[in-house]
């Protein structure tokens, strides 16, 4: 049940970087609670989660013909890790 709070996991340039401090940034549904996120990782990975970062993203507006819509706000979640600990990400 936990685990449909997840979405995926966000691989980029900065992302990537910011695994060999142990950290790991993941697309999270916008209900979704730090704990959540902590019970989620921790059962989807056998890992231990030391801490657990939240951002909103506010939704874009985009122009498509003559009409303005906003695009879907999204929420991120950067988890760090116990030191030593990593998630394979398939680079």
């Amino acid at each position: 049940m936990s685990t449909s709070h997840i979405k995926r996991i966000v691989v980029t340039e900065r992302s990537v970087a910011l695994n060999d401090q142990g950290k790991y940034i993941f697309m999270v549904a916008s209900h979704t609670t730090k704990n959540e996120v902590k019970k989620a990782i921790k059962e989807l990975y056998s890992v231990d989660v030391v801490a657990v970062n939240t951002i909103t993203l506010p939704g874009k507006p985009k122009r498509y013909r003559n009409t303005i819509r906003l695009t879907p706000t999204q929420k991120k979640a950067i988890v760090t890790l116990k030191a030593g600990q990593k998630i394979d990400i398939g680079r």
